[in-house]
């Protein structure tokens, strides 16, 4: 089997669908199959990165294009290594892309899928769409002015027709299984016939009612391994970092624009005046970051520390300095994201504190597992409520923990997932 992956992202990127995508791409490559990765030569944190044109990683083919170099700051520029992105990545998967071939196309940066519908269908490959969030719509949600109108429109149409145009979607949840197969439909009722290149015209009545089984749930995961359970007291950051005899509060990855801060703030400051010794930390980086920084200074708060990206073989430890862990994610992109975070907290084995929707699929999931607890997302007071009772109940937070990690290794290793995808490709 031949195996392309698309990706803006890739080793030794540390960004989380760089890390899902090199995991995956090294065990196909491991388990014999040939396996390349069309990607550019920047890193997620740095755009001005050189990784070289060309290189073979772990037995996988890495062809990275040349694109320009704005980086993530200016949505104008963004727009701009985007659409270079595209034209360039579309070329080389052109060049390489063989008839019989998988393609699995990611969704960074979006739309990305309609240049591989485009490709793969005139050279006869078939494709994937590894969905990690759903474009445009999540845009919409943020607010983001230049998506609203009849452009947004058209975007969607496209995207559905990849959808469509796939051999199978994958997706990271059962929300947004139904999101896909709303989209997927979609398209159908606004166009009833296709023109292919060939000429050819195909009516699309009896695949709509089969195009659900071409969508896939397989989450996202963590390596039970890599990631285990440390003690408080053999934690060597605990101690480089002064948080020896506090109760850590520990937001870990991206802080982005899908995943919301105001409780959390407003909790810390509720917090910053408690006889506890509860310190909030921040690990990581991302859009927010900055502005997270600019108001714990504007509120003067001294339970509050930041500390960048902690390399991944380092997390058992980073991960493991936090008491309980918070995960956001806010209300409107409910069923359009899933943050992938979440299962290296629970391959930690610590408890989850979800600030979100409750109803949603993250604020059920630790419900019902009973790893954690769910938050409503402008509910600062609740947030520090829960906050206060988990950091005096340590046998709570020891069981829930537990839970995180057995849910993790039956569910959520990436040993499970690599299977189901393994599978998955055999079928195509």
């Amino acid at each position: 089997m031949r195996v392309i992956f698309l990706n803006r992202y890739f080793y030794p990127d540390h960004s989380a669908t760089s890390q899902m995508l090199s995991d995956l791409a090294f065990y196909l490559a491991g388990a014999g199959h040939e396996v390349c990765v069309v990607t550019s030569c920047q890193r997620y944190d740095d755009a001005a990165a050189g990784l070289p044109l060309r290189e073979r990683i772990e037995g996988v083919d890495a062809y990275r294009v040349r694109t320009t170099r704005f980086g993530r700051d200016k949505l104008v520029g963004r727009v701009l290594d985007y659409a270079t992105f595209y034209l360039a990545a579309g070329w080389r998967l052109w060049r390489i892309a063989h008839a019989g071939d998988v393609v699995v196309a990611k969704t960074d940066p979006p739309l990305i899928s309609v240049v591989a519908a485009m490709v793969a269908r005139w050279r006869g490959a078939r494709l994937v769409n590894w969905v990690q969030d759903v474009f445009p719509e999540v845009a919409e949600a943020l607010g983001v002015r230049a998506l609203s109108g009849p452009q947004a429109g058209l975007l969607r149409w496209l995207r559905n027709w990849a959808f469509r145009s796939a051999a199978a979607n994958v997706v990271l949840g059962e929300r947004m299984a139904e999101v896909v197969e709303r989209a997927s439909e979609q398209i159908w009722r606004e166009s009833p016939k296709r023109i292919f290149p060939s000429g050819g015209i195909e009516t699309f009545g009896a695949q709509a009612r089969s195009h659900k089984n071409r969508i896939r749930v397989i989450p996202n995961w963590a390596d039970m391994e890599a990631i285990r359970p440390v003690a408080a007291a053999a934690n060597r950051l605990r101690r480089e970092w002064g948080l020896d005899g506090k109760f850590v509060v520990c937001y870990s990855g991206n802080m982005g624009r899908v995943h919301e801060f105001g409780a959390i703030l407003d909790a810390a400051e509720l917090l910053s005046a408690s006889a506890e010794a509860i310190e909030f930390l921040f690990i990581g980086g991302g859009a927010q970051r900055e502005m997270i920084e600019d108001e714990v200074r504007r509120r003067g708060l001294p339970n509050v520390q930041f500390r960048p990206y902690q390399a991944r073989a380092s997390l058992s430890f980073s991960l493991g300095v936090g008491d309980v862990h918070l995960v956001s994610q806010r209300a409107e992109v409910e069923g359009y994201v899933f943050p992938s975070k979440l299962y290296g907290i629970l391959a930690a084995a610590r408890p989850v504190v979800f600030i979100g929707d409750p109803q949603g699929e993250i604020g059920a999931l630790v419900e019902r597992e009973g790893v954690g607890v769910a938050v409503r997302q402008s509910d600062a007071a609740g947030l520090a409520e829960q906050l206060l009772r988990l950091g005096g109940d340590a046998p709570l937070r020891e069981a829930m923990g537990a839970r995180a990690r057995a849910l993790l290794c039956e569910r959520y290793d990436k040993r499970i997932a690599f299977k189901v995808w393994l599978e998955l490709l055999r079928e195509l």
